[in-house]
């Protein structure tokens, strides 16, 4: 659970908190978060919802209106989409800064800007904002980010782009703030046509097909069998793959010229990426997520099937079906039915209200903080209060740690994974090293060595796993800049992890001939050791 959350205290704030008037404030009571956000309540925004399903142009009118202002910014739910939307300014000639948790890439003159969503801004003004993706307010775990970027952004226009089941919560929390609110509907560029029959066989898969399960070992295992027919090579995207991976095996999926013309994907093709997808076969709709396996949802279904049929590509009309019958009438059902209305959406203290809760409770660690501020959090009946398990799972080593609460929670907010050993180790020993000596090396942390390409899966889970550690170091090093001062090693590393992920993708036999030039490239790069059990 990652977030740029206030950092800043006030020394108002600090006197108030120490004072007997803070006794008589309950800092739990978010009942009315709009008034959080006081740079956005002195402007009359106009709000503009577009709304529609995907592949309806909705974000393309939207991105025309933002290229048009004086300066703005895009608010989009992954690096990726702030990657590609960055990109399009500056080839329109709109000088457009990239900032994401990772990444900070300006452009002289830049009045714009394109954002990862838990990077906006509720201090700057806007002539032009646009959140993308605006249903995410209602997501147990990040939905406050979107809630945040829709209360605080400061904007003149403010253009929400995303599904129509987000309009009448939108409509309703935005009554008390004043702003004027238009609605506009799109319909979908391109047919969508559910298959009445399963693929059943592998043996039936074509150019243009994209397969979409839920576990990386079922994608290996997908993208085996369909090769093993000889006809066809397939490029795989999944949530772990470093997003410069993910984005290199879509272009080359989407390049005719190459070699790969099938997808093996998980549910991360869901958004983010520019896919000429002819048809999407389901091998299954069900998934874990996290806590049990469960059937997809009716929005999880539209977003993945609505992928297909690409609008201008060479695969103008999408076709969804399943691998096996069973699970046809859930998919059709879904498709018939419009997404559930959303009934609530996501908030979460910032650092401000759990400073001064805590100094109610001096004698709390951050982690008992976090669950009595849970606790006792008091909500108005449009808002739930974001699942914060991964942060108290951080909280709860940190907390043995001899930090201050802004540093415990600048840390229980990073984006780590705990229940990947190797992230949670790497973070561990950041936070560590950090306590005692106030300065991060990465040579401190890793043992220099040779990555070798992965040979296994076992060992290509433990490369993302530290390309993971890398990035978290880079994500600190934005944050902590004088204590983590290797952002630009950390940074060359991830590169080269990426790239050796790519070698042995390249080295599955399919996507073109390993030469002894490429093997010798891949041999002669030195860096970190890939032996885990020593790293941390």
């Amino acid at each position: 659970m990652a977030t740029e959350a206030s950092f800043g205290i006030c020394n108002c704030l600090r006197k108030f908190s120490s004072s007997t008037a803070a006794r008589k404030v309950d800092f739990t009571d978010l009942t009315r978060p709009h008034t959080w956000y006081p740079h956005a309540r002195k402007k009359s925004r106009n709000v503009f919802l577009h709304v529609g399903p995907t592949n309806s142009g909705k974000t393309y009118y939207a991105l025309k209106q933002l290229e048009s202002s004086s300066s703005g910014v895009y608010c989009g739910p992954l690096r990726l989409l702030a990657w590609e939307v960055a990109k399009r300014l500056n080839k329109s000639n709109v000088p457009c800064d990239l900032i994401t948790g990772q990444e900070r890439e300006e452009v002289e003159g830049a009045r714009h800007k394109s954002i990862t969503v838990e990077m906006a801004d509720v201090t700057s003004d806007y002539e032009c904002a646009i959140i993308d993706e605006i249903q995410m307010i209602g997501c147990r775990t990040r939905g406050f980010s979107f809630t945040r970027a829709l209360l605080g952004l400061a904007a003149n226009e403010l253009h929400l782009c995303g599904d129509a089941a987000a309009v009448p919560l939108v409509q309703e929390i935005l009554k008390v703030t004043g702003d004027s609110i238009k609605v506009q509907y799109y319909e979908r560029l391109s047919p969508l046509v559910p298959l009445k029959v399963p693929l059943g066989s592998f043996s039936k898969i074509r150019t243009g097909d994209c397969v979409v399960t839920f576990s990386r070992t079922e994608i290996y295992k997908m993208k085996k069998q369909i090769e093993a027919g000889g006809m066809h090579r397939c490029s795989v995207v999944y949530g772990s793959l470093p997003p410069e991976t993910r984005t290199r095996q879509a272009t080359m999926f989407n390049d005719a010229s190459s070699n790969s013309d099938v997808l093996v994907a998980s549910d991360a093709i869901g958004m983010g990426l520019n896919l000429n997808i002819s048809r999407i076969i389901f091998s299954t709709l069900q998934k874990f997520d996290g806590v049990e396996i469960r059937d997809l949802t009716v929005p999880e279904i539209k977003q993945i099937a609505g992928r297909a049929g690409r609008y201008k590509s060479n695969f103008p009309v999408g076709e969804v079906t399943c691998l096996n019958a069973d699970d046809l009438p859930l998919l059709h059902s879904s498709l018939d039915h419009p997404s559930p209305v959303l009934e609530r959406a996501g908030v979460f203290p910032n650092f401000d209200l759990l400073y001064m809760y805590s100094r109610l409770h001096p004698k709390h660690g951050i982690h008992e903080i976090l669950e009595h501020f849970m606790d006792n959090a008091k909500l108005s009946e449009h808002y739930f209060i974001a699942n914060c398990d991964e942060l108290l799972k951080v909280a709860a080593i940190i907390d043995t740690l001899p930090l201050s609460l802004h540093d415990k929670y600048l840390f229980c907010i990073s984006p780590v994974e705990m229940d990947d050993d190797i992230s949670s180790q790497g973070l561990t020993q950041f936070a560590t090293n950090y306590s005692n000596n106030g300065l991060v090396r990465l040579r401190e942390i890793f043992t220099p060595g040779t990555l070798k390409v992965p040979t296994s899966h076992t060992a290509l889970k433990e490369l993302e796993s530290i390309h993971k550690v890398l990035d978290l170091y880079v994500w600190l090093s934005y944050r902590l800049e004088e204590s983590f001062p290797d952002r630009k090693l950390a940074s060359s590393q991830k590169a080269i992890c990426s790239m050796l992920i790519e070698e042995f993708l390249e080295g599955q036999g399919w996507q073109r001939p390993r030469t002894k030039r490429s093997t010798q490239k891949s041999r002669s790069i030195s860096l970190i050791s890939q032996d885990t059990r020593h790293k941390f």
